[in-house]
């Protein structure tokens, strides 16, 4: 069980990686964006360097950017008030800990057979993107990966939060 476990959490902390550098992608975007369309302003239309196709960049790169860094925060990133659980014990607290992420196990199930679905419906339709003509099987197929490898990590990470409060006196 732990090489599956440390498969995924390598798996999740590389997803981890990309969505930063999607992040950086995506400021550079906008940022190409808005000086080709300031140049092409202020020239009154003489200079004409805009580009098609950043609208759909920037969305599906915080679609991915977002799916792609949930894995690896699913086990660090819960809010926890400590007003409810200053009283209880550390291996209830533990419990608790991995109810609230098997949750996040359950929601990537869900949402991967969901996508999953999507991605079958629109290969028999050979849909794209509206700007860039992407197959929207590609968009579909990533997110039903991403959404996978959360169910993975949010289910495992469950059972070690689990296994830590049965050890906890």
């Amino acid at each position: 069980m732990r090489p599956i476990m440390e498969a995924v959490r390598r798996l999740a902390a590389a997803m981890h990686v990309l969505s930063g550098i999607l992040l950086i992608g995506m400021m550079v975007t906008v940022l190409l964006d808005v000086i080709s369309r300031g140049v092409f302003g202020a020239s009154g239309g003489e200079i004409d360097f805009t580009f098609q196709g950043g609208v759909e960049i920037v969305s599906y790169g915080l679609l991915f950017m977002v799916l792609f860094t949930l894995p690896h925060s699913v086990s660090r990133s819960q809010v926890v008030v400590d007003l409810f659980t200053e009283a209880m014990s550390a291996r209830l607290k533990a419990v608790l800990a991995g109810i609230y992420t098997f949750g996040f196990g359950l929601l990537g199930i869900g949402m991967a057979v969901r996508f999953f679905q999507a991605v079958g419906r629109v290969a028999e339709t050979g849909e794209t993107t509206q700007d860039l003509l992407i197959p929207m099987t590609f968009i579909y197929g990533a997110t039903a990966f991403a959404t996978t490898v959360l169910a993975l990590r949010g289910i495992l990470v469950a059972l070690r939060q689990l296994q830590k409060g049965r050890g906890q006196p």
